[in-house]
């Protein structure tokens, strides 16, 4: 067994200058939305984020994973597709992280949760006992709507059946759309909240090892983010 705490936070833009918030989750895999890219950002940031893997809109705004712990990152290949946003890559030559930002698309129902269902079904076949996906899905079973194919709870059912289970739910024992913890406020209002962020690991990483998840609290974050970042330490076991 090895430890390991992995951080997905949306961090609202301007991650130059939030850096040592990142730095007080003491993550070893720091999974980040709405960031800069560190190569076209101050040198400070770029001292900071080390090796790192990064895609987005321009040089302004997309997700980055960042190893803290000095892991080795290699981008995976894999074609987007037309679907938004999907970083995957593999660190330090065993563990796949899965970052997510899901983004609004045209026609409507392919949109949000609709990006991740297609994304599932156009790399299935590479998501693996050693994979993590995290970050924010802009989703909630709350939303779903029924007679459609990828609503937010048949992506759950279809990880599942994959193999994998929700960090959160599996710590806390609440189920889908019933959180008791929220990782949103909408216009960072406090009578606004939504859980829309998530992490999903492999019940084969997940075999006798220890979890715990913790959500930001609102009053900590609130200045800095319209969302929460939510924090999970796994005691993983080794590779077969």
């Amino acid at each position: 067994m090895r430890l390991m705490r992995l951080v997905t936070w949306n961090c609202n833009g301007a991650f130059r200058r939030k850096l040592d918030m990142a730095d007080a989750l003491e993550a070893d895999i720091l999974v980040i939305q709405e960031c800069e890219d560190p190569a076209h950002s101050t040198p400070a940031y770029r001292d900071w984020a080390g090796s790192y893997a990064w895609l987005g809109y321009g040089k302004s705004k997309g997700i980055g994973i960042f190893p803290r712990q000095g892991q080795s990152i290699e981008q995976l290949n894999w074609q987007a597709g037309g679907f938004e946003m999907f970083l995957p890559v593999k660190i330090a030559d065993d563990l796949q992280v899965i970052a997510v930002w899901t983004q609004n698309a045209s026609p409507s129902s392919t949109a949000y949760i609709g990006q991740f269902w297609h994304y599932i079904q156009a790399h299935r076949d590479k998501f693996g006992p050693r994979t993590v996906i995290a970050g924010d899905f802009n989703s909630n079973t709350i939303w779903d709507k029924p007679r459609r194919t990828w609503n937010h709870s048949t992506c759950v059912d279809e990880l599942a059946a994959m193999g994998f289970r929700s960090m959160y739910h599996l710590a806390t024992g609440e189920e889908q759309g019933s959180e008791a913890q929220s990782t949103f406020f909408l216009h960072r209002s406090e009578h606004k909240p939504f859980h829309i962020d998530y992490v999903f690991a492999h019940e084969a990483i997940l075999e006798d090892a220890l979890l715990s998840v913790s959500v930001g609290r609102y009053q900590d974050w609130v200045g800095s983010s319209d969302h929460m970042p939510i924090v999970v330490d796994l005691s993983l076991a080794n590779p077969r």
